[in-house]
């Protein structure tokens, strides 16, 4: 047996580790739902910011952000505040804005990196949610929606980039376990919070 059918790559342990917490956070999201109209969206959009503040404040603090991906130009927060402002929230109901206390655990680069699987993955799965949100409520990227599609048109660009990255990653097995260990907690952290909310279906 080769040693790429006993350790599979990175990318296929964090696919095949995730599948079933991303397939039951995606059946209770409410975007298919008859049930969104605008109140529901800002409120989700406004849970989703809880959720994301802390968890890039962390990841910048704690500057273990993976070497050798430009985390400027993944920052998703600057966004995020823009279509609230644009749904009707100003600064001050911005900043008030209940955040997540309950985070992933990120104690390491591996760490980091199983929370940005997350993050990064959430960006492509954007593209159909912002279809359906500019069906639905009428809304695009200058009207509340900019969050769904914020790469715009690097959206596949900057996810087979940050793929390549992972495909480049070396980390043996204890290592692997460290990422595909914080890319769970980070989609089973995520769905809690939104339950909290009560923005999922």
């Amino acid at each position: 047996m080769s040693p790429a059918a006993t350790h599979p790559s990175l990318i296929q342990a964090l696919r095949t580790e995730t599948a079933e917490l991303h397939v039951a956070l995606e059946k209770r999201l409410p975007f298919f739902s008859q049930r969104l109209d605008m109140d529901l969206y800002r409120r989700l959009m406004a849970a989703y910011y809880g959720f994301y503040q802390p968890l890039e404040q962390r990841l910048h603090v704690l500057a273990l952000v993976p070497t050798g991906l430009d985390q400027s130009l993944r920052v998703k927060l600057p966004v995020l505040r823009a279509d609230l402002a644009e749904l009707g929230l100003d600064e001050a109901a911005i900043e008030a804005l209940p955040t997540c206390q309950a985070l992933p655990r990120i104690d390491s680069r591996a760490a980091a990196l199983g929370v940005s699987y997350v993050l990064e993955g959430a960006t492509l799965g954007g593209q159909i949610l912002r279809r359906r949100v500019a069906e639905q409520l009428g809304l695009d990227a200058s009207s509340g929606a900019a969050f769904l599609n914020v790469y715009g048109e690097l959206t596949g660009r900057r996810w087979k980039d940050f793929l390549q990255y992972l495909d480049d990653r070396n980390l043996g097995e204890a290592r692997t376990l460290e990422v595909t260990r914080a890319a769970k907690a980070t989609f089973s952290h995520f769905e809690h919070w939104l339950d909290s909310q009560k923005v999922l279906l």
